[in-house]
């Protein structure tokens, strides 16, 4: 006799010989289950071990095949995930000169830090335009902030991104060169004694380190967003430096790395240069600049809007003379195609922060 697909030996025990001492045969199987094959016990079955039988009687109605025996929560439907979100608002920022808490307060103004100065402003896009140190109380300061918004935005999916200013190109040369002579065009003369005259804080100096000046040593001189041509200054001396925004960046990063004091100098001299917008020429030397390095408006620091207005003769003013200047906004002018970003906060101005395009 042939074995049956999970039927075991087909030899089988009677009552008469039971398959082990103390074995007790099951009862006899009602009439609805007759036709299931006997339930086997395994040989090894220890004493008084009772089998199960494999098909017991179902109770009750007949459950259909469709019907769940336990409520279902419905899976949520699929989505798509939703496509990155394009650029963010572009914002600028004017000359900061070391005023860490005006800083601070039109940052928040604007909602883009929050209350413990931490960037909160998702995709933005913010551009520092130069000039964090010198004049004010607290340029390291400045400096530190900026570096750790860099970070915060990046991860958030923004950016903030700084140029270099002229003050940026003191500082780093009077750290580097101290008392070194340089050859200043008007005779000798020396960063340190240079930084010390434009507003050069000794505590600053003090607190300045490697890192500060490495970060400071990489800036751009100029870039573009969203058609407005960004620079420091309001000079065409970028011109000496390439026909293109990349050549004016990459001669300004080279011209620091091979780190002569002149040359750094020569550098310094140019950036510090202004007005070339401000007089009856001025639209012709923005339109140049423009059709250089393209885009449809210049956007600028350096000059304090009191210089560009005639309200105040220099930036060593302390405003009594003729009244404190007022500064509302930026200054829009050269027929249209340049924007003055310094507020003049070191003359009791302004520091702005504001949105570009201005006026939609």
């Amino acid at each position: 006799m042939t074995q049956g697909a999970g039927q075991g030996p087909a030899a089988r025990h009677t009552a008469a010989t039971p398959p082990f001492p103390g074995y007790a045969a099951p009862p006899p199987m009602p009439p609805y289950a007759q036709s299931a094959p006997p339930v086997q016990p395994p040989m090894d079955a220890p004493e008084g071990y009772t089998p199960t039988a494999r098909d017991l009687p179902v109770i009750g109605q007949a459950v259909p095949d469709d019907i769940p025996t336990v409520a279902l929560t419905p899976l949520p439907e699929h989505r798509s995930p939703a496509p990155p979100p394009g650029p963010g608002p572009l914002y600028v920022v004017g000359d900061v000169h070391g005023y860490l808490d005006e800083l601070l307060a039109a940052l928040a103004a604007q909602g883009l830090i929050d209350a413990n100065g931490s960037w909160c402003a998702g995709n933005t896009r913010l551009w520092f335009l130069g000039d964090f140190t010198d004049r004010g109380p607290d340029g390291v300061g400045v400096i530190d902030l900026v570096m750790r918004l860099s970070a915060e935005a990046a991860a958030a999916g923004g950016y903030c991104k700084a140029l270099m200013g002229n003050h940026e190109l003191l500082l780093i040369g009077a750290k580097r060169f101290a008392d070194t002579p340089v050859n200043s065009g008007a005779g000798t003369a020396s960063f340190q004694a240079a930084w010390l005259l434009n507003g050069g804080q000794r505590t600053d100096m003090e607190r300045l380190q490697d890192h500060h000046l490495q970060w400071m040593s990489r800036l751009d001189a100029m870039a573009q967003e969203d058609g407005h041509l960004l620079v420091h200054s309001d000079t065409t001396a970028y011109l000496d430096f390439g026909d293109s925004i990349e050549d004016v960046n990459d001669a300004v990063t080279e011209a620091l790395q091979r780190n002569d004091p002149d040359e750094v100098w020569d550098l310094f001299r140019k950036f510090t240069k202004r007005f070339a917008f401000r007089d009856e020429a001025g639209s012709l030397a923005a339109r140049e600049l423009l059709e250089t390095y393209g885009g449809g408006r210049l956007v600028h620091g350096h000059s304090p809007i009191p210089y560009l207005l005639g309200e105040v003769g220099t930036e060593d003013a302390d405003g009594e003379e003729g009244g404190t200047p007022v500064v509302d906004g930026p200054h829009l002018y050269a027929d249209g195609l340049a924007l003055a970003m310094d507020g003049g906060v070191t003359m009791a101005g302004k520091l702005l922060v504001v949105q570009l395009p201005l006026g939609g």
